[in-house]
């Protein structure tokens, strides 16, 4: 976990400028999950009611990257992501306010009730159309573990999120609704990528490999995939993790990883159709 900065604790001047917006800040709380902030807090203000505030250092080039993309994609995923209601610069720090979602991260584990509001969600972001600026394209983030010619099966049209974790989806408490959040480390890719990413969490949450297999055969992106650029998508991400922490630290992630190739895309021609509606009784 990161070392957070508690609003107390923030420059005067960055937070006379918040309140200058917002009203005053009546109630402060942090927020602990997520790496790529220094300042991640639950606001309550008089005039901009509660907000999620975040932000970092002008000195944190990592954190400034991650939080000018969040920026400038938001438009961009507007209803899956919540928007951006106020921006901040000063006293070297740089800061954006979002509007809160009153809710809790999402349950990926055995037996929950949030799965189907999760899939609904990866589905519309199917239809996010690309942003106006450049985005890497996913393919690039693996050309280091496998092949230009395998890399060419990872390309794609589809604006991914590529870190699907619990802490980065967020279950609304009045609706239901899920919503994704950080969009901190975007790229161009195939759509299948986000829901196989998830079905991985779904597996480390504590679901079996073969349920989390059939959560990821309610998308159509997914049984559409082709086999080997599965294969070099997990293939690739394994030599990743494994380059990343060394081969023990990596095998329960690449495990599960692995599990993906189990999938069975010859049975599909032996399903009944997902279009075919049931009949209505008479």
């Amino acid at each position: 976990m990161i070392d957070r900065v508690e609003w107390a604790d923030l420059p005067a001047d960055l937070c006379a400028a918040v309140e200058a917006r917002t009203g005053t800040v009546t109630a402060a709380h942090s927020v602990a999950e997520g790496l790529n902030c220094t300042i991640a807090l639950a606001l309550r203000t008089t005039h901009g009611g509660r907000l999620f505030f975040k932000g970092v250092r002008h000195t944190d080039e990592a954190g400034m990257a991650a939080l000018q993309c969040e920026e400038r994609i938001n438009p961009t995923v507007g209803g899956i992501s919540p928007a951006i209601r106020y921006r901040f610069d000063a006293a070297g720090w740089a800061a954006l306010a979002f509007v809160y979602i009153d809710g809790r991260h999402a349950d990926l584990g055995p037996g929950s009730s949030d799965l189907p509001a999760v899939a609904a969600t990866m589905h519309r972001m199917h239809d996010l159309r690309l942003p106006h600026f450049p985005v890497p394209q996913f393919a690039d983030r693996l050309l280091k573990f496998c092949s230009p010619d395998e890399a060419e099966h990872l390309a794609g049209d589809h604006l991914l999120h590529t870190d699907t974790n619990p802490h980065n989806i967020m279950i609304d408490n009045h609706g239901g609704d899920a919503y994704v959040v950080d969009w901190a480390m975007p790229a161009i890719g195939p759509a299948w990528v986000d829901p196989a990413y998830t079905a991985v969490r779904l597996m480390e949450c504590g679901q079996s490999p073969a349920d989390a297999l059939a959560w990821l055969d309610g998308f159509t992106s997914w049984r559409q995939a082709s086999e080997h650029a599965v294969r070099v998508f997990v293939d690739a991400t394994c030599r990743h993790w494994a380059a990343t922490v060394g081969d023990r630290g990596a095998e329960p992630s690449n495990a599960r990883f692995r599990h993906l190739l189990a999938y069975d895309r010859t049975a599909i021609a032996r399903m009944p159709s997902r279009r075919r509606r049931p009949q209505q009784p008479l």
